[in-house]
């Protein structure tokens, strides 16, 4: 089971990492699906994780990080047609 929250650990970090980066970088735009889908599956992985080890300020800041991309999403999937 160890291996498995680590493993989540480190997956939930590339994704939100690769968010960053690829954001930084210009090859996705921060209102993109992709950009928040990777930020929320990050925190969702890193959430996991750091109830596992109970390092409970990092779930704070990740929960806070899932809502705001699961916001971010709501938003973009109920946002009127441009005509």
């Amino acid at each position: 089971m160890e291996v498995w929250i680590t493993a989540m650990g480190w997956i939930g970090s590339v994704a939100v990492i690769a968010a960053y980066a690829l954001n930084s970088l210009q090859k996705i735009k921060s209102d993109s699906l992709s950009f928040q889908v990777l930020n929320l599956a990050g925190a969702v992985l890193l959430i996991i994780n750091s109830v596992f080890k109970e390092a409970y300020p990092f779930t704070f800041i990740n929960t806070v990080w899932a809502v705001i991309a699961v916001v971010a999403i709501f938003r973009m999937m109920h946002k009127p047609a441009v005509k």
